[in-house]
This record gives C-alpha cells, structure tokens and sequence, in this order.
C-alpha cells in the first residue's frame, strides 16, 4: 500500500504522528476554554459552510481533535485529510500537501497563558479555523487547485502574488450571507481580536475582485484594514482558474500592485 510519506516526496520529513494518549487533561482543558470563548461568536458570524464543516467534522467542545477521526468523517465528503506534521513547512512542501488534499496540521496546542494569541500555528488555529471549511466541496476544489498551481511556480515574485489570494480567502475570507457579512477565513475563525475588529466595522470590506486582492499586500503584524467579501464560494473557484490562466499566459506579474 503506499503511504503518504512515499507520495509526498518534500513533505515526507515533516509528517508526524499524532500521540493523542500523550495530551494532558490541562490541554483538553485549555482546548475547551478556547472552544468556549470563540463558539458563541462563531455561531453568530461564521458562514454556514463552515458551521455545518464543524458539525460534519464532529469536532468536540472539550477533548482536543484525534486527527484520525477528524480525517474518518472528512475525507469521504471531500477527499480531504488532516494530516499530522512538526510544524512550520516550506511552500514546496506545503504546496504538495494541498495537492495532494493533505492539510498539514500541527499537533502542539499553546497554553494558558497565550490564549487569545500564538505567533505560530497550533492545533486550535489548524483544526478549528481551517479544517471545518475542507467539508464544503467548493472550497476543498479550490484549496487543491490552490496548491497544484503553487506546486508549479518556482518564481518567489509570482508565489506571493498567488499568495494574497490565498491570504484574503483561506486566511480573511469573508462571505455575504442574506445582505450579512459572515467570515469563513481562519485567521478570523480562530481569533476573538481579529474578528471582532472586522465585525465590529473598523475593516473595510470589498466586494471580492481577483485583480483587487492580487494587488493588494498582504500586512500579517497588524489588524486588518481591507478585506474581501465573495457572494459564493464559486467566486475564489473561478477566481483560482483565472490566476492559473494569467500565470500560463505570463498575464501574472510578480511586480505590480505595491509593496
């Protein structure tokens, strides 16, 4: 049988496995507490989609994700697979995974005292964030897309061009729902400062354009100042097929929108 270390050539040195047994009750502790501030703020402003991932996924409030089980329930919806790593990986590696419907998850959960924020991500942003949106079929299309063009491009100038579509969907991605504005993105899933600031109308919001988000910088050490609303998920799937388009035409180029 072949293993995902054997089809995942540059990710292979970073896959890990998950020593659920090795989780203290503190962490499923700190796991609930972070749960418990952010649902009810979910509940109100997250997008259906990632609501009903969150039920499909059968997340729970009060044990830390087995990411096998997390896996068992997401993958015959859309393919998808939350697949333990050591942390931090290198685009080429983490482009492979997203082709492949691997989403290389962490397993290390912050502590109690970095509850509202973590410089790197953990189990909580990983899961919790992304992993609800990989049961919407639309959305698990893109993201692989995403990764198989990305896995292409060697060109850095052009990665991070590719990059803010990635940053203003995945990452800030907001949703119009019934005239609302709802979020989907995981830096806004995972966040109680980042989401109530959008929520809150200190964020301009966009209708979503590709041209605008490609020229727009990405700021990761500040709150956000502009994000992008899309009507349908459908928008980042085509969007996605026209950055392909613009790359294969050299109609992409690394320079333009700012710095």
């Amino acid at each position: 049988m072949t293993t995902h270390a054997e089809v995942l050539s540059k990710a292979a040195p970073f896959l890990i496995g998950q020593d659920y047994g090795a989780y203290s009750e503190e962490q499923h502790s700190v796991w609930a507490e972070l749960v418990g501030r952010r649902l009810p703020n979910i509940e109100c402003h997250a997008a259906r989609a990632y609501l009903e991932g969150f039920e499909t996924i059968g997340l729970e409030r009060d044990r830390l994700p087995n990411l096998a089980a997390v896996s068992s329930r997401l993958e015959p919806r859309t393919g998808w697979n939350s697949t333990p790593v050591s942390g931090f990986l290198p685009g080429p590696a983490f482009f492979e995974m997203l082709a492949a419907r691997r989403f290389p998850t962490t397993t290390w959960l912050r502590n109690r005292n970095s509850l509202e924020y973590t410089p790197e991500p953990d189990i909580f942003h990983d899961v919790f964030g992304h992993v609800p949106m990989h049961a919407h079929p639309i959305f698990a299309d893109f993201l692989e897309h995403y990764g198989r063009v990305c896995a292409s491009i060697e060109n850095q100038g052009l990665l991070e061009k590719l990059g803010r579509l990635f940053w203003f969907t995945v990452e800030f991605g907001l949703i119009r729902e019934r005239d609302q504005i709802k979020v989907y993105g995981s830096g806004l899933i995972s966040s109680q400062g980042e989401c109530g600031h959008v929520m809150s109308g200190r964020c301009v919001v966009r209708d979503f354009s590709l041209d605008e988000v490609l020229g727009t910088p990405v700021k990761v050490d500040e709150y956000q100042k502009v994000l992008f609303a899309v009507h349908s998920f459908d928008q980042i799937y085509e969007a996605m097929h026209e950055a392909e388009q613009r790359v294969e035409r050299g109609r992409l180029r690394s320079r333009d929108g700012g710095s």
